[in-house]
C-alpha cells in the first residue's frame, strides 16, 4: 500500500512538488501571459527580457506610454530616450505586479555596473517611478550586476534607503559572501552559465548532481544557513529541469516559461534536497570580504570562470540596453 504522502506526491506535477518543499518559484520572463500561466510568487526581468518582449506587438501600448513620458520629461533626444527606457522598465513591472503577488525585479543599465554612485542613483529613480504609481518599494527588488562596485551600491541602497536589491550575474562563492556581509536581500547565482562554462573548457558532460553549477549554489545556500545570513538565494539561468530538482528546497528559483512547462507537465518526483538543517552541516568556514576591494578582485580574477562570465553577462545585457534605447528613440522620433 502506498504511503498517503508519497501518493499525494505522486499525484501532483512537478512544479508543485517543487513549490512543496519549501522553495519559491519566481517567473523569469518579460511575457505577462506566462507569468499568469505558472502563478509564481515573483518575477524577475532583464534588459534581453524586456527587449524580447518590447519587440511584440501585444506591448506596443506600454511602449506608447513610455515615449509619451519620455517627450514630456526631457529636452534633448538623450534624455528622453533613457527617461521613456526607465519609463518602460517600471511599466513593465507594474504590469507585471498586477499578477504576481510578491515582488518583481527591475534591472539597473549594466552599463552602469562598474559606477556605484550612478548606479545609486538610477535605482533611487526607478524606486521613485514606482512609488508616483501608488506601488510600495517593498514589492520592488532593485537588479545590479554583483561587480564590487554594484555590491557597494547594494550595501547603500538597503542600508540607509531601505531598497531590496538583487544581486545578479552571481557566478562566485567570493561574490556570494561579499553580498551577504553587504547585508543584500537577495542573490542570484546563474546555474546554467556556470555550466556551459565548464562544458565549454572541460569538453565533458555533466549530471545534474555533478554539475558545477547546481554544485555552486549548494555550497552558497549551506554556506549562507551555517552563518546565519539572511540574503536569499534565488538560482537562476536554468538549462534543464534535472538542476532544477536538484536544487529542491533552496529559498528560491527562477524559471523560464519552458522550463515552467516542463515541470508542470511532468510527474516525475520532486524530492527536497537540501535543508537548513543539513545545510548547517554541510556548510564551509567563514570568510570575509568587508572594505576589502583587493582581496574580493583577486578572489574573483582566481577564477576564470566567474570572472569570464561576468564580464559577458555585462556585455551582453549593454548590448540589449543600447538596442532598446535604439529602438525608443526611433520611436521618439517618429512620435
Amino acid at each position: 500500500m502506498v504511503p498517503p504522502q508519497e501518493k499525494k506526491l505522486k499525484q501532483s506535477n512537478s512544479l508543485e512538488q517543487l513549490k512543496a518543499t519549501g522553495t519559491v518559484v519566481v517567473s523569469d520572463t518579460g511575457d505577462f501571459e506566462s507569468i499568469a500561466k505558472y502563478t509564481p510568487q515573483d518575477a524577475t526581468t532583464n534588459p534581453s527580457l524586456i527587449l524580447a518582449a518590447a519587440q511584440k506587438e501585444t506591448y506596443a501600448k506600454l511602449i506608447d506610454t513610455a515615449v509619451q513620458y519620455g517627450k514630456k520629461s526631457g529636452s534633448t533626444l538623450a534624455e528622453q530616450t533613457e527617461n521613456a527606457v526607465d519609463m518602460l522598465l517600471v511599466e513593465f513591472g507594474k504590469a507585471i505586479l498586477q499578477i504576481v503577488p510578491g515582488r518583481v525585479s527591475t534591472e539597473v543599465d549594466a552599463r552602469l555596473s562598474f559606477d556605484k554612485e550612478a548606479t545609486v542613483k538610477k535605482a533611487l529613480h526607478i524606486i521613485k517611478l514606482y512609488e508616483s504609481f501608488g506601488i510600495s518599494k517593498e514589492r520592488v527588488l532593485i537588479k545590479i550586476a554583483s561587480t564590487w562596485e554594484g555590491i557597494q551600491a547594494a550595501k547603500e541602497l538597503e542600508e540607509k534607503y531601505g531598497i531590496h536589491v538583487n544581486l545578479t550575474l552571481l557566478f562566485s562563492f567570493g561574490q556570494a559572501v561579499a553580498a551577504a556581509e553587504a547585508k543584500v536581500t537577495l542573490i542570484s547565482p546563474f546555474v546554467g552559465r556556470i555550466l556551459d562554462w565548464y562544458k565549454n573548457s572541460k569538453k565533458q558532460e555533466y549530471t545534474a548532481e555533478t554539475d558545477p553549477g547546481v554544485i555552486s549554489v549548494k555550497k552558497i545556500y549551506n554556506y549562507y544557513k551555517k552563518h546565519g545570513y539572511n540574503t536569499i538565494v534565488m538560482g537562476a539561468s536554468f538549462r534543464n529541469t534535472g538542476e532544477i530538482r536538484a536544487l529542491a528546497g533552496v529559498d528560491f528559483l527562477t524559471i523560464s516559461p519552458n522550463l515552467l512547462e516542463e515541470l508542470i507537465n511532468s510527474e516525475e518526483p520532486v524530492p527536497q534536497v537540501l535543508a537548513p538543517e543539513s545545510a548547517k552541516a554541510d556548510g564551509d568556514s567563514k570568510v570575509s570580504f568587508i572594505n576589502d576591494e583587493a582581496a574580493f578582485r583577486f578572489d574573483l580574477n582566481e577564477d576564470p570562470m566567474a570572472t569570464e562570465k561576468l564580464s559577458e553577462g555585462i556585455r551582453k545585457f549593454s548590448a540589449d540596453i543600447v538596442t532598446l534605447f535604439d529602438l525608443i528613440e526611433t520611436k521618439i522620433q517618429q512620435a
